[in-house]
């Protein structure tokens, strides 16, 4: 009976600390899609598709906390494909795996869909984890 006293113990103390520490660990996760466009399709449509992918993406289970960026190359050695890349941030991994569990067939899936209609394709990507650097004081 004293050594279950002490496994459940230690389970306890266990439990609580990676409930601690858990939060001051925690990095974002970062999800980057190289992406390729029409040559009809502008800069100003590409901002209006992610602003409507972003719209609907918060409206899903675990996207209130995204955020979403366009990256247009000034000077890059991308592969011939490559014309921006799309990055999607979430606050955790924990927050993207809900998101991601329903996204087949979510509103954000079907602006993808209408998007790759009118010529703007992400094929590629790479979930990430990102850190923000912060300086000592």
């Amino acid at each position: 009976m004293n050594t279950i006293a002490r496994w459940m113990l230690v389970s306890v103390v266990m439990s609580v600390m990676m409930a601690v520490a858990a939060p001051a660990f925690a990095a974002q996760a970062t999800q980057i899609f190289a992406c390729e466009q029409d040559d009809d399709t502008s800069e100003a449509d590409l901002r209006a598709q992610a602003k409507a992918w972003l719209k609907a993406a918060r409206q899903m289970k675990g996207g209130a906390g995204l955020e979403a960026y366009l990256y247009f190359p000034v000077a890059a050695n991308l592969p011939k494909e490559t014309d921006f890349f799309f990055v999607i941030v979430a606050p955790s991994f924990e927050q993207w795996g809900v998101f991601w569990d329903g996204y087949q067939g979510s509103p954000a899936a079907k602006i993808d869909a209408q998007n790759a209609a009118s010529g703007t394709v992400c094929p590629d990507s790479a979930v990430w984890e990102s850190e923000k650097v912060v300086l000592a004081d």
